[in-house]
């Protein structure tokens, strides 16, 4: 059963402005293994993140660094929870989630969903 859809879109240039203005923006939101990407590739996972934020219905409960998104072998993206971020989900009932980022022109959108795996 769904438990909880989210979605975000990120405006590519607005992004990578912020990061530049604000370079502590990069630890701050991001897992130390999600550094590494590329301006394009950070904005989906922010995006991703946000979706988040959307499926649990407020920010509160996550925590930025609770929070990895990465892709599988075949460059599926998926998304990990840790620690209280994590803790919250499962008190959700959320057992699964579904991932999918694209990048178009100047956007990045992320679409989550959350299920109870029943």
């Amino acid at each position: 059963m769904i438990i909880g859809v989210g979605v975000d879109l990120v405006d590519l240039s607005r992004f990578e402005n912020s990061l530049e203005k604000n370079p502590g923006l990069l630890e701050k939101i991001f897992h130390t293994d999600e550094r590494d990407a590329a301006p394009r590739t950070l904005a989906g996972r922010f995006a991703a993140k946000e979706a988040l934020v959307k499926v649990f219905g407020d920010s509160k409960p996550m925590r930025w660094h609770d929070v990895r998104v990465s892709k599988d072998e075949l460059g599926k993206p998926f998304i990990e929870l840790f620690d209280g971020t994590a803790e919250y989900a499962r008190s959700r009932g959320i057992k699964n989630l579904h991932l999918s980022i694209s990048h178009d022109g100047n956007s990045a959108i992320a679409f989550l969903v959350a299920e109870d795996g029943a």
